[in-house]
């Protein structure tokens, strides 16, 4: 990765960050938590973007249509994400394999 990579990425997530300022506050508090949540649980595609930006584009959706943050989601933002990373792979998912030395055996 070269210091055009870099910039690059740093520009792309200060975009995707001013949408997520845009939005009303609740769906801010919201999709910090998603956010938080995505980090710790760790799925590896997260950093590519699409995750992340997907659901800034539904909460804009949601926005657009009137709907509050909970209409969209439901009361539980950890089920929530779960619901949308549960056929993806983990760091967890990772760590696992190499403590058990078979690739493909942690549990979903």
């Amino acid at each position: 990765m070269g210091i055009q990579d870099i910039i690059e990425g740093k520009k792309q997530w200060r975009a995707h960050m001013a949408r997520v300022k845009a939005l009303p506050p609740d769906y801010q508090i919201v999709y910090k938590e998603i956010q938080r949540y995505f980090f710790k649980v760790g799925p590896i595609d997260l950093f590519d973007g699409s995750l992340l930006s997907g659901i800034v584009d539904f909460f804009e959706e949601g926005v657009a249509a009137g709907k509050g943050v909970l209409e969209l989601i439901g009361n539980d933002v950890a089920a929530f994400c779960d619901d949308l990373v549960k056929d993806s792979r983990t760091y967890a998912d990772i760590y696992q394999e190499s403590i058990s030395g078979e690739p493909g055996t942690a549990e979903k």
